[in-house]
């Protein structure tokens, strides 16, 4: 038996050997997602990888901020550039193929803008555009982005997560982008509330531009939203006539992407005590739905 500084081998501490390089760090933890849903804490990818705390979170924080990772309040999860690494951009592509023929028939059939675009932390990014005579009018492009709580397409997906998930994404980005724009958690969770209560069909007008409305309603698959579609019109559009048809257009989607997975989407915990309508439309509920708001205001 050998001594080193007067311990002997038997008793020295172990020394565990970090990976040399930054490639096998970052590898070591990307290799523990396996799964878009998959989300895991700061503590258990420390502990799986054997990387210190310190480090673990270093570099989870470049990954966020590059996007290959995502953080909410669940924990660390898959990013948007992950999601899409190897295929073009992966889900998106088949999101888009899925709604493709859906977003042109809605056009058509109302002319106005059609817009499709997922949930990217804070903000909607858009997938597709589909415009008349009027898209030019609409400052939004595809690959573009705009804050979650002030469009119809960011409310509609947030409508369908946890309050900690919606928290964690939009409470330190919230504010104001016009007059009507939602500004505080307390008034965005009252009216994802509203939104849940209209079997997710959400409603803006003026909250991100001042001259736009939207109409929208989540495309959900069994683990939550994955999408949304809206009709896009002017601050005067009749947008409550045609809701029904992008609610018909979402779940047409829906079906596309899940077509043997189609139990009801859990609805997030509440504070009310109301219980959340069940999905079903009826013809009698849409029709007292959008006399509710011939004249109203969503907001």
């Amino acid at each position: 038996m050998t001594a080193v500084d007067g311990l002997s081998t038997e008793h020295a501490p172990v020394r565990r050997e970090l990976p040399p390089s930054m490639v096998e760090r970052v590898t070591l933890i990307m290799d523990l997602f396996e799964g878009r849903t998959a989300r895991l804490s700061l503590e258990e990818v420390a502990r799986c990888t054997r990387l210190p705390r310190s480090t673990a979170h270093r570099i989870l924080d470049q990954l966020v901020r590059l996007r290959w990772l995502e953080h909410t309040g669940l924990g660390y999860g898959l990013g948007r550039r992950a999601l899409g690494f190897g295929g073009g951009d992966g889900a998106h592509s088949r999101i888009r193929e899925a709604a493709a023929a859906r977003l042109h028939q809605l056009q058509l059939r109302t002319g106005l803008v059609v817009h499709l675009a997922v949930l990217d932390g804070a903000e909607v990014y858009y997938l597709d555009k589909v415009g008349g005579r009027f898209a030019a009018t609409v400052p939004s492009r595809v690959g573009g982005r705009a804050p979650a709580h002030s469009t119809a397409l960011g409310k509609a997906m947030l409508a369908w997560l946890e309050p900690e998930d919606v928290e964690a994404r939009a409470g330190e980005s919230i504010g104001r982008l016009t007059q009507r724009t939602i500004c505080d958690m307390g008034t965005l969770h009252q009216e994802l509330d509203r939104i849940r209560r209209r079997h997710g069909l959400a409603f803006e007008r003026g909250e991100c531009f001042p001259d736009i409305a939207c109409a929208a309603t989540a495309v959900r698959g069994p683990d939550g939203p994955v999408a949304a579609i809206s009709l896009v019109g002017d601050a005067w559009s009749p947008l409550e006539k045609v809701a029904p048809l992008v609610v018909d257009a979402a779940r047409q989607v829906s079906r596309e992407l899940f077509p043997r997975r189609q139990a009801p989407v859990r609805a997030p915990r509440r504070t009310a005590s109301a219980p959340v309508p069940e999905e079903t439309w009826s013809a009698q509920a849409m029709d007292r739905l959008l006399a509710a708001g011939q004249y109203g205001d969503w907001q």
